[in-house]
């Protein structure tokens, strides 16, 4: 059995498909994790929504802020209609029970005999990682609960912008959700700087990666994720990084995270009887 991890897809399904050929993937074997971003800008996302869907178990996907855009339109917020090509995911016939389906993703997945963990963006320096999983774990509730439409009418914008553990309602929903789909560098203080996207300005002492943060709480787990194309796969700080920028013509990466050993036979140079 062989365990994947896959950068941001948004909509690139011929790429994907030629991915996954060139891995032999077998889904009654083998296991995908996608870091979100399955939409938008993309040609197909319907049919990178049909295939990951279909897959079933084989399949694991954390939530994205391109995915939350398709949610959000789906529920009535027009925000970022005019910057979406959604609209065949959303005329679709079986468009309810994709929707559906996507709305009842995780935001965080951890797997415990691998040791990893897969968020879409990033984690605030402040969460350990048992607080990551609580806060998931909390939105994850609204989203699959009886509120979830007067969370997508009321999700966007950037305050608050620095972690406190009174936060209620959607200003404590709204902290976690750009925590996990949206966040690329932190403040010296841990506040989130939302409005930076780019590279330029990654060793500014004013704004510092959130996996670079030197108080990270989370730095000795190991963390995959996405979100960020103009890093490229990144690897640093018990981090890697994976969208390379497919939709940009870049590349589409596939990170092979299941133990793998190979074994063969030896002569011996040692009668271990000896040792007993």
């Amino acid at each position: 059995m062989a365990t994947y991890a896959i950068g941001d897809i948004q909509g690139c399904y011929d790429e994907l498909q030629r991915l996954l050929e060139r891995l032999n993937f077998d889904p009654a074997h083998d296991q995908l994790w996608f870091v979100g971003d399955l939409v938008n800008r993309g040609p197909k996302s319907l049919e990178v929504l049909r295939f990951i869907m279909a897959l079933g178990d084989s399949a694991v996907s954390v939530l994205g802020n391109h995915d939350l855009h398709l949610l959000a339109l789906a529920h009535g917020n027009p925000r970022h209609k005019r910057s979406s090509n959604l609209n065949e995911v959303l005329a679709a016939p079986d468009r309810d029970e994709l929707i559906d389906w996507l709305r009842h993703r995780p935001l965080l997945h951890r797997d415990k005999t691998l040791a990893f963990t897969m968020v879409h963006a990033g984690l605030p320096p402040q969460w350990s990682m048992k607080t990551a999983r609580a806060c998931a774990r909390e939105v994850e509730k609204v989203l699959r609960g009886d509120a979830h439409k007067d969370y997508f009418l009321n999700m966007y914008g950037n305050e608050p912008h620095l972690w406190d553990e009174k936060l209620q309602g959607m200003d404590r929903w709204r902290f976690i959700t750009n925590c996990f789909t949206r966040l690329r560098y932190c403040s010296p203080d841990g506040s989130l700087q939302l409005q930076i996207k780019g590279i330029s300005r990654i060793d500014s002492p004013k704004h510092v990666p959130w996996f670079a943060h030197p108080d990270r709480a989370s730095r000795k787990k190991r963390i995959l994720f996405g979100h960020w194309s103009t890093l490229g796969y990144h690897i640093s700080h018990n981090t890697w990084a994976l969208d390379s920028g497919c939709l940009w013509g870049g590349l589409l990466t596939a990170l092979r995270i299941d133990p793998h050993a190979m074994q063969l036979p030896c002569s011996g140079q040692q009668d271990p009887a000896k040792f007993s």
